[in-house]
């Protein structure tokens, strides 16, 4: 896929600079253990998928164990000529939100120009899966980024319902909190699309 048209040109150079950076890092790596799969989350995935929001950080994992470089930060300025800093952040961590088993294999490909995807295979999580990912916490931040998913038509709010349930089957402990997260959520994707069909944003 390629990103949202109305993606912000300016991130996308810093996202694509930090990018380069992690491939040059791979040089010399043995050619059979490439590609090394990317999985992008959060506000980055977020920003390439609907353009409402730019993320400072990076969350995303890697498919294997990676010796990153140091410099992960680029500073760079917003079309309003606003400083701005995007930065890669090392201490995400998927495994300790709700997250489907199979979200990795369900990603999709970022196609950038001038990032090899023989070497770093930049993916997003699924639209669907992204919003599983944020039901966790379900800050106001995460809610309306539910609800940005919903209004563009990204989501629908019984496959997100069935997407979580299937992640929380490999979950233990009380899961009362996440099923709670879980139906509130859907509200939010049933009334932004309701939003939606109205003209309403």
């Amino acid at each position: 896929m390629r990103p949202d048209p109305a993606v912000r040109p300016e991130y996308v150079a810093a996202f694509r600079e930090i990018l380069s950076r992690i491939v040059a890092s791979l040089a010399g790596t043995q050619r059979r253990a490439l590609p090394v799969r990317m999985y992008v989350a959060g506000g980055a995935a977020m920003h390439f998928y609907t353009a409402e929001r730019v993320s400072e950080d990076i969350d995303a994992t890697f498919s294997r164990r990676l010796a990153l470089p140091e410099d992960l930060e680029v500073a760079y300025r917003d079309a309003d000529g606003a400083a701005r800093l995007l930065y890669f952040d090392r201490q995400y961590n998927d495994t300790l939100g709700l997250l489907h088993e199979d979200a990795h294999e369900d990603s999709l490909p970022l196609a950038l120009e001038g990032i090899d995807a023989g070497v770093i295979d930049v993916r997003l999580l699924a639209p669907t899966d992204l919003a599983v990912s944020k039901i966790g916490r379900l800050s106001e931040q995460d809610r309306a980024d539910i609800a940005a998913l919903a209004r563009r038509g990204l989501i629908r709010a019984n496959a997100v319902r069935r997407r979580a349930e299937e992640a929380m089957s490999g979950y233990v402990g009380d899961l009362a909190r996440l099923r709670n997260s879980t139906e509130i959520a859907v509200r939010i994707i049933r009334d932004a699309e309701r939003m939606a069909k109205s003209g309403k944003r």
